[in-house]
């Protein structure tokens, strides 16, 4: 099999058209540069899996219909990364506080045991 028809293989079996893709990503990425087909090809597989993921955790739900509110449960994850990075450095700034504390009680020690 030759290259070019693997190619067009692996195009034909990704869930989202090529065009939808580069479409979406031009809005991000500065029109002088290059998206290679790998990304692309990357970037719908990767999709791909999110989505799979999402529709997983509605099914999980034992009622007849999905709703909003089972698909709002299902991508929670995806919202909350943003919050959880957020929440990280909240917590650094907290342990740096701490340490600076730390160091400051070991001075004092230090100074009246010496």
């Amino acid at each position: 099999m030759t290259e070019e028809k693997e190619s067009r293989e692996k195009e034909e079996t990704l869930v989202f058209p090529n065009a939808v893709i580069v479409r979406e990503l031009r809005k991000y990425i500065d029109r002088d540069k290059i998206i290679k087909k790998e990304v692309k090809i990357a970037v719908n597989k990767f999709l791909e899996e999110v989505l799979a993921d999402i529709a997983k955790k509605m099914n999980e739900f034992p009622y007849a219909t999905v709703d909003y509110r089972m698909f709002q449960e299902a991508i929670r994850p995806y919202k909350k990364v943003g919050e959880l990075d957020k929440e990280k450095e909240r917590l650094k700034a907290h342990l740096d506080v701490i340490i600076k504390d730390c160091q400051s009680i070991q001075r004092d020690l230090d100074e009246k045991l010496s």
